[in-house]
């Protein structure tokens, strides 16, 4: 009886352990790119706000034209990059058109802070980002720098 004890032990951890094969841990970058974003700030010497959320953004041209919301199709051309400098993005100069609810939380709320003709930069936290995840080439955590025109609000 023992015997068949330990052996019911050995096997249910054996079991246990073999189907522990679940989906990475997720993990939080919050602090750490909350100190890559300020650096950043600091060593370009950028003006930028900083909103509850946890984005920074710097406007440089505030725009003239329309402001959208949340969920406006806008067309933007933009350049992103990391902090590091490498570019991992970049649109034609005429821009891409999209709406503002089908894109990463960061452009969901930081497009708006423009109006039409707007131009300035986002800095996005992964949380506001791709998150803690690997993404088409985007490594997980990572903060992404973008370099935004408002052309226009559909």
């Amino acid at each position: 009886m023992k015997h068949i004890l330990t052996t019911l032990v050995a096997l249910t951890l054996f079991i246990s352990c073999s189907n522990d094969k679940q989906a990475p841990q997720k993990t939080d970058y919050t602090a750490e790119n909350e100190k890559e974003i300020t650096d950043y700030i600091a060593k370009n010497k950028l003006i930028a706000q900083r909103s509850d959320s946890g984005l920074y953004y710097v406007i440089n041209e505030p725009g003239t034209g329309t402001q959208p919301t949340a969920t406006s199709n806008v067309t933007v051309a933009y350049k992103g990059y990391y902090t590091n400098g490498n570019i991992f993005d970049q649109s034609k100069a005429e821009g891409i058109s999209f709406g503002l609810n089908q894109v990463i939380k960061g452009w969901t709320e930081g497009i708006p802070y423009f109006k039409t003709g707007g131009s300035g930069i986002l800095l996005i936290p992964s949380h506001l980002g791709y998150g803690s995840y690997d993404y088409s080439g985007i490594p997980g955590g990572s903060v992404l720098v973008f370099d935004v025109k408002l052309i226009s609000v559909n």
